[in-house]
């Protein structure tokens, strides 16, 4: 059993998508993180050091976010499942990127795509 560390709603105004129009216009990502990780020696500590910073951490999904333009959620998702297991301490991620402006003729709630990655198969 692990611990859990999640980030939700980290947003970010990005130019993400398989249109011209996506690309020049841009338009508002969202994303959501949990860490999967043992909390126990931060814990136990009380030390930041010891656990993955999750300002720091939001301000890399961010930066993911608003960075290098892609076509698909599933490479932007992926962008921040690597940067996640970047830190050493986690042993998973799941990262959830919505689209909730996509470019959908019917009327609909959101779109998102979530992606699952562990450290021995990231």
């Amino acid at each position: 059993m692990t611990d859990e560390i999640r980030l939700t709603g980290i947003r970010a105004f990005g130019y993400h998508g398989v249109y011209a129009h996506e690309r020049r216009e841009g338009q508002e990502f969202i994303a959501d993180v949990v860490l999967h990780l043992s909390t126990r020696t931060a814990a136990a500590s009380d030390d930041v050091l010891d656990t993955v910073h999750y300002g720091e951490l939001a301000e890399q999904v961010a930066a993911i976010l608003a960075g290098e333009p892609a076509n698909l959620l599933e490479t932007v998702a992926e962008r921040i499942a690597t940067a996640a297991l970047a830190w050493p301490i986690v042993d998973a991620v799941e990262v959830t990127v919505h689209k909730p402006s996509a470019p959908i003729q019917v009327p609909f709630g959101d779109v998102a795509v979530t992606t699952r990655r562990r450290r021995d198969t990231a």
